[in-house]
């Protein structure tokens, strides 16, 4: 080897070196960090500040970190790791630079639905919400790789036992997240969410407790602080609140209804084997159109079977994958009818009853596919 040839190039050792790339998303970073845990190797943990334009807006996905604030990030520098673990359209941008600087040798795992082509992605774990093509890159599973933090909400529990001892049972916890593509949080949603707490205590001689969310619009809010009966509890989050109940309701509420925005919070409730019913969203004014495209990639995109339909199913990918238009999409309905058909979860308006069905769990099958993928790494 000539010098400087292959410098910045790792050297095989006998324990690859894997890191696992997060930044400021939470629930993307829970996800990417329970993974690197069910993995049970060493792993090096590398934080990424993206820059404010960034945070919402959606860079064009490539190869690059000209969309990091590389002052207040960790440093990114060779020995280039083996793989990178990490989520999201922004991170994937860091792992794709990684990977480019070690001449490809690196190899990315990516949790969720890429915002570019699948090929670069050794592997792209996605769960039921996500709609791509299948590949044999990609790997499906049920649900999110999320986990509850069980020490936080039996912190909670402890803390607010006695408070909550008082409040008429059962005490449903009424989670509210906000708009995300393609749900809208509308009249209709502020109608819906106060007549389920009005149910709790009319039909149910229970108490409805509330909390927002950093995305629940300000015009719910008020009109949950408004409209709400004198019995229900309310809090609003702010930034830096103190008194948030929400670990303290998954330890100690009866029940809850959540609205269907957020994976997060409906998985939490399932996974703690709570009665949970999921609160349906209307489709924003610009995505009803938009909603034949999230059903129809479903449609396409599910398990072939050996068929008339498979076989058209498997026609129509070949055509749209010849002329690359095939969508890499998300469903989040896609979700909310696992649960319910699994008999986890109910919609909201039925009676909320124990769940009865098996929570999914992934994990095993996902670490065990990353440690194949790694004795392969030349």
């Amino acid at each position: 080897m000539r010098d400087g040839e292959d410098s910045d190039r790792p050297m095989r050792s006998p324990q690859p070196r894997v890191w696992f790339v997060v930044g400021d998303r939470l629930g993307d970073n829970a996800q990417v960090e329970n993974l690197v845990s069910g993995l049970g190797i060493p792993c090096e943990r590398r934080y990424v500040r993206v820059k404010d334009p960034w945070i919402k807006g959606k860079p064009k996905v490539l190869p690059s970190l000209h969309h990091l604030d590389l002052t207040a990030s960790d440093d990114l520098a060779p020995p280039w790791p083996d793989m990178v673990i990490t989520v999201g359209r922004r991170l994937s941008m860091v792992a794709l630079w990684i990977r480019e600087q070690s001449q490809k040798h690196t190899k990315i795992v990516l949790i969720g639905k890429p915002s570019c082509a699948a090929d670069p992605f050794a592997l792209i774990v996605t769960s039921g919400e996500v709609q791509i093509p299948p590949r044999p890159n990609v790997m499906r599973i049920s649900l999110p790789l999320l986990r509850v933090d069980e020490a936080k909400v039996e912190a909670a529990t402890a803390e607010w036992r006695e408070r909550m001892a008082p409040l008429p049972r059962p005490i449903i916890g009424i989670l509210v997240g906000g708009p995300t593509n393609p749900f809208a949080f509308n009249r209709r949603v502020r109608a819906g969410l106060l007549k389920a707490a009005v149910d709790v205590i009319e039909r149910d001689g229970g108490t409805p407790y509330i909390t927002t969310s950093p995305r629940t619009p300000p015009k719910i809010v008020r009109a949950l602080r408004e409209g709400l009966p004198e019995r229900a509890r309310f809090f609003e989050w702010r930034p830096g609140a103190a008194g948030n109940p929400y670990h303290a309701l998954l330890g100690l509420a009866d029940g809850f209804i959540a609205t269907g925005d957020s994976i997060s919070m409906l998985v939490e409730v399932v996974k703690l084997r709570k009665p949970l019913a999921i609160f349906p969203l209307p489709y924003g004014a610009i995505h009803k159109l938009d909603r034949f495209r999230r059903v129809g990639a479903r449609w396409l995109y599910q398990p072939d079977e050996d068929t008339a339909g498979g076989r058209f199913r498997r026609r129509l990918r070949s055509f749209g994958g010849a002329l690359r238009i095939l969508p890499h999409t998300r469903d989040f309905t896609a979700i909310h009818e696992l649960l319910v058909n699994r008999g986890l979860a109910v919609w909201a308006g039925c009676r909320l009853a124990a769940p009865t069905g098996q929570i999914p769990d992934d994990m095993q099958i996902v670490t065990r596919r990353i440690r194949n993928l790694l004795a392969d790494t030349d």
